[in-house]
């Protein structure tokens, strides 16, 4: 099964934040996610392109396909 855990780098090493316990040699897929203001940013640059297509007339014609 996989599993998500929150950690942090502390001294060049991963450091477990949420209190899981990781066996020896378990093997990770580590994501690093963006700094606060990297996201913040790519959330602002990407708002018009995504309110131009969720705003869209155009899909008005499945919103009325899944009513029937």
């Amino acid at each position: 099964m996989l599993t998500s855990v929150f950690a942090v780098v502390r001294n060049g090493k991963i450091e477990v934040t949420d209190g899981t316990v990781l066996s020896e040699g378990a093997k990770l897929v580590v994501t690093v996610l963006p700094s606060e203001e990297e996201g913040e940013f790519w959330r602002h640059a990407s708002e018009p392109s995504l309110a131009a297509i969720w705003d869209n007339p155009q899909d008005d014609v499945y919103a009325k396909l899944l009513e029937t």
